[in-house]
């Protein structure tokens, strides 16, 4: 039992490391929520362009959300979205150009994040698909009018610094995006998305140890 214990640890140990070097790819830093958050930290995944540059990737703080969960409305968890900075540019084969990426983008990539998490009550999952593809296109409209009334602005910070954000809620959880302000190659758009942890008082700021994430 002891020796099925300690392959199990390892195993998990191994794969905690290989789901990091994606991470360790970057060539931007990442974000978490600050020290005032004592809560348990992760690893999710990140998202590479066709030529195998990381180009965004998310952390998440609190309970490790899944559709599987009984009462969704329990769960107490905050992602942050790291977004690479980048104005437009041709693509690594040559063959393109590659959009530039925006607050929106961060919007984007949290408002889908939220959803990949969420499961209606009372929805059979024969529909779910639907009603995934039906507001997956609506939090892109969202994302791409920040200056809609769908969004009010809330004060952050990042850094220590205030910093402002894109910010709503929906039934399922709340969304925001803005920028890090930090200058040069630090400079990152930050997306997050949360349930069951209010977003008004939470702080950002750069991610010294991937450890600390189980990396």
């Amino acid at each position: 039992m002891e020796t099925t214990s300690r392959t199990a640890a390892h195993e998990a140990s191994a794969a905690t490391g290989r789901k990091a070097d994606g991470y360790l790819l970057a060539a931007f830093p990442w974000y978490g929520l600050d020290e005032a958050f004592t809560g348990p930290r992760w690893l999710m995944q990140v998202g590479t362009a066709a030529d195998g540059t990381v180009e965004h990737g998310a952390t998440g703080h609190g309970t490790e959300p899944t559709i599987k969960a009984e009462s969704p409305e329990d769960e107490r968890f905050a992602v942050v979205v790291t977004v690479a900075s980048r104005p437009v540019r041709r693509s690594g084969d040559g063959t393109g150009v590659l959009e530039a990426t925006s607050v929106s983008t961060a919007a984007w990539l949290a408002g889908s994040g939220l959803l990949a998490h969420t499961w209606p009550n009372r929805m059979d999952r024969s529909l779910r698909q639907d009603w995934l593809d039906q507001q997956t296109m609506l939090a892109w409209e969202l994302a791409d009018d920040l200056t809609g009334e769908s969004w009010s602005e809330l004060m952050l910070p990042v850094d220590g610094v205030p910093t402002p954000f894109c910010y709503r809620e929906s039934e399922y959880g709340w969304v925001l995006a803005g920028a890090s302000g930090a200058d040069g190659p630090d400079g990152v758009l930050l997306g997050a998305y949360g349930r069951g942890m209010s977003a008004y008082g939470l702080g950002f700021s750069v991610i010294g140890d991937l450890g600390t994430y189980g990396g």
